[in-house]
């Protein structure tokens, strides 16, 4: 009959296995990330866009193209996405818009976004108007209790900006790092050619 100790041995073992898996397959995510947005960030338009109304809903129910639905799994099409109906030139079309801006998009106002296909990666709003009035917005929201969700998208959203200036960061000393051995193996042909 195994002891009290060893079952305890046997669990935290086995937690510690399933801890460091985790770890392992969430660097893996993070990685693949990080390529699908570099991806997305080179394939973004600027685009001048009224919209007209944002939900969140499923993307079964959002009238995404065809070609869209079909290529998406099956178990991403009953996920809720935030949905904007928005007006580029003469088409209205249904577009798909980043969780962290969503809350900044705002309703019946003109905006400029960065669309990369379907998908509204940033914004800015034009009108003074429209600023005027998502600011009255948020002071109202900030007075209401936040949802799990709208705490979880903030969260999120913070942690992707820490993770892009981090990015920035480690890309801008690669560069300098490279940029300096390459002077120093400059001087060191110049040197060659002196002597």
């Amino acid at each position: 009959m195994p002891t009290p100790l060893i079952i305890t041995l046997i669990v935290l073992v086995v937690l510690a296995i399933a801890m460091v898996v985790l770890y392992f397959v969430g660097n893996k995510m993070q990685e693949k990330q990080a390529v699908q947005r570099e991806q997305i960030n080179a394939a973004a338009q600027p685009a001048t866009m009224f919209v007209i109304d944002k939900k969140i809903m499923p993307i079964k129910d959002a009238q995404l193209p065809k070609s869209v639905m079909e290529q998406m799994p099956k178990r991403y099409q009953r996920a809720k996405m935030p949905i904007v109906k928005a007006k580029i030139g003469p088409q209205v079309l249904n577009l798909i818009c980043e969780e962290a801006i969503y809350d900044d998009v705002p309703q019946h106002g003109e905006v400029k976004a960065m669309l990369s296909g379907i998908y509204i990666t940033d914004i800015k709003v034009v009108h003074k108007k429209t600023k005027k009035k998502m600011a009255e917005e948020q002071e109202s929201d900030k007075k209401k209790k936040k949802t799990l969700r709208q705490r979880m998208v903030s969260k999120q959203a913070e942690y992707q900006r820490q993770l892009d200036y981090e990015t920035a960061a480690r890309k801008d000393k690669a560069e300098e790092k490279k940029r300096k051995a390459e002077e120093k193996k400059k001087r060191e042909r110049e040197k060659k050619i002196t002597v």
